[in-house]
């Protein structure tokens, strides 16, 4: 009942490492002398050490790095309350408060946005402003310019 039973030894991870680095000071005949475990299990901390050491998947990836979320929430919110507002204006003005965004990000959070260029935020579209201009044209009475055929 005294004898209690103890298991076997878990090295931390420190250990492990300091296990490895002092292997390779050392010649390998020595090792079972040496090392509390065997030269297959070094070897085998060593591997693990050197796969981590060039492991690249916890490494940023390649490319711009995304917006931050707030500063694209800051380019919506000025253009939904002022519309009249392009990108190069809201860039402008976020720079003005110290953010260092590029007109292209503000136009591309925009777009993602489905908010529309600035003239076109809160008036006609193109078609429309065309048509009302040549309808006020042909109420004045005034000739109606070459090329443009009316069905009125």
């Amino acid at each position: 009942m005294l004898r209690r039973h103890a298991g076997r030894v878990r090295y931390e991870p420190a250990d492990r490492v300091w296990f490895a680095a002092l292997a390779r000071l050392l010649p390998r005949r020595r090792w079972t002398e040496i090392f509390p475990v065997t030269p297959t299990t070094l070897l085998a901390w060593h591997r693990k050490l050197a796969a981590m050491k060039y492991d690249t998947s916890k490494r940023r990836k390649p490319g711009r790095p995304p917006t931050v979320p707030g500063i694209a929430r800051l380019v919506v919110r000025l253009a939904t309350e002022n519309p009249l507002w392009g990108y190069r204006r809201i860039h402008g003005e976020l720079t003005k408060l110290g953010l260092a965004v590029s007109p292209s990000t503000v136009w591309e959070i925009l777009h993602a946005a489905g908010i529309d260029p600035a003239p076109r935020r809160s008036g006609p579209t193109w078609r429309q402003l065309l048509q009302d201009q040549a309808a006020g044209i042909l109420a004045a009475g005034l000739p109606a310019p070459a090329g443009c055929t009316s069905a009125a």
